[in-house]
């Protein structure tokens, strides 16, 4: 089996001023701490084989001796898995893998009180909502005569949703979109078209936790590419360790964010988008684009979509209306090639025979005419971020976050890796969170909590004063102090 590898110069980067600290360690544990908590951040992916002795003393300017005690004191630790005839892998100790919490959705109703932020969706807007089903309704009658099973979708939604495409830019035609029962629905026909089991999937690392476990069940294996919230637009994504990744491992397809991407909220700029589909035509990989969190930019509209920078094989987006109308409104679509469209509605007769007509019809009718409420809601969301920014100001100020120009949520870095402990204790100070874990793969991001924006502004608020709350009371029950390394 061949073992993905991190470049010496990706780590020398990741692993900033490590040299630069007021104590008085020598340098071959410095570099073991750095290295130990790039692991917990993430940005080192677990399972991934560090470079080469030789390689990282030349990037970083260090004796090889240096190099290998690093090495040895990461091994010793837990974070570094020999096998015999194979390079070293990069690993949790045993007991601080946390296992993610089920990523389905929210849990059983709480108290009034308890403010729910495991999840990232705005109320419905009820007086359109209605409206849109009352319409639905009334168009009904002319699918009655029919057996009703649209396994394609009923045209005047796929004919809405490509006018929209054309709309920002995108040659689209109703032939080449497929109505899914949303995005998460959308995802698992593709993977079942697209991969088989044990194909590799390049995902970004953190990404959005129900795509990790349609990918796991799949019998897919998720490869991670770390996404850096303070590189910006296009240097938050590593699209050269995208590329390489890639060519390592044989991935046949990626499931990628890049518009305002869940958790981090940032957004791919374009000449990153040119460049990801270039890696995508070289590598014969299939990009799967999640444009789900499209409609919620707060700061600046984003760029074109990434289909329109390549061809129509190598990019598949997916939509819903999920993120920008209401979560119970089961809607989605996949806008691909016409031969994928129809392998996918081949396919789907093994899943389900297609989404209801009457939530098809209500959700053509929203999208007919949708941007003074996708106005709106954008005009709540930033007074939201406003709220949950001040109150983190407020009460948690050494609290480090990237504000992203759209999206639902704020990746807020701790001081200390203590994210899935955060979320144990939290219910019982008022707030219900999704640990950082949740968000990677095999136990990663313990350092980093989700925290969404969505709700009410005094629920925002409240729910800011009651993790702060909570993590004071971890600290006066625990040591939160960083650990040094033993060797």
């Amino acid at each position: 089996m061949i073992t993905r590898a991190i470049g010496a110069g990706s780590l020398a980067r990741d692993l900033g001023n490590w040299q630069d600290t007021a104590d008085r360690r020598p340098a071959y544990r410095a570099l073991a701490d750095g290295i130990r908590l790039l692991v917990h951040d993430g940005r080192v992916p677990l399972g991934v084989a560090l470079p080469s002795e030789r390689e990282l003393a030349a990037a970083l300017a260090l004796s090889r001796t240096t190099i290998t005690s690093a090495y040895t004191a990461l091994r010793e630790a837990g974070y570094l898995r020999s096998r015999q005839g194979a390079r070293s892998t990069v690993a949790l100790p045993s007991g601080r893998t946390a296992a993610p919490a089920r990523a389905g959705g929210p849990g059983p109703a709480r108290a009034p009180e308890t403010v729910d932020l495991s999840y990232a969706s705005m109320p419905a807007p009820a007086a359109e909502i209605e409206s849109a089903y009352a319409a639905a309704l009334r168009s009904v009658p002319a699918y009655l005569d029919s057996h009703g099973m649209e396994p394609i979708g009923v045209a005047p939604l796929r004919e809405v949703i490509a006018r929209r495409y054309r709309e920002r830019g995108l040659p689209t035609d109703a032939d080449q979109i497929m109505v899914t029962s949303g995005a998460q629905h959308a995802l698992r026909l593709l993977l079942g078209v697209l991969t088989d089991a044990g194909d590799r999937v390049i995902v970004d690392h953190p990404t959005y936790p129900n795509a990790l476990e349609a990918i796991r069940r799949h019998g897919a294996r998720p490869v991670v590419v770390p996404v850096r919230p303070e590189g910006g637009a296009d240097a938050g994504w590593d699209l050269e360790g995208l590329r390489s990744a890639a060519r390592q491992t044989a991935a046949r397809m990626a499931f990628l964010i890049p518009d305002f991407h869940s958790p981090t909220g940032l957004c791919m700029g374009a000449q990153g988008r040119a460049e990801l589909v270039r890696i995508a035509q070289e590598t014969r990989m299939t990009l799967v684009v999640d444009e789900t969190m499209v409609d919620l930019w707060l700061d600046t509209p984003p760029p074109p979509a990434v289909a329109s920078y390549g061809a129509d094989r190598s990019v598949v987006t997916v939509g819903s209306t999920g993120k920008s109308l209401w979560g119970g409104l089961r809607v989605g679509w996949i806008r691909a090639d016409r031969s994928l469209i129809t392998r996918l509605v081949g396919a789907r007769s093994a899943v389900d025979l297609g989404t209801p007509v009457m939530e098809q019809l209500a959700a053509a009718h929203l999208l007919g005419d949708v941007e003074d409420l996708l106005e709106r809601r954008r005009g709540q969301l930033r007074r939201r971020r406003a709220a949950m920014l001040g109150a983190l100001g407020e009460h948690l100020p050494d609290w480090k976050y990237t504000v992203g120009p759209g999206g639902m949520s704020l990746w807020v870095r701790m001081p200390t890796p203590v994210s899935t402990a955060l979320a144990a204790t939290a219910p019982n100070h008022g707030v219900v969170l999704a640990a950082g874990p949740r968000f990677g793969v095999e136990g990663a991001f313990e350092r980093f909590l989700r925290l969404p924006y969505a709700r009410e502004v005094d629920e925002v608020r409240r729910a800011v004063a009651s993790v702060a709350s909570a993590y004071d009371a971890l600290a006066r029950g625990r040591d939160l102090a960083e650990p040094h390394l033993v060797v």
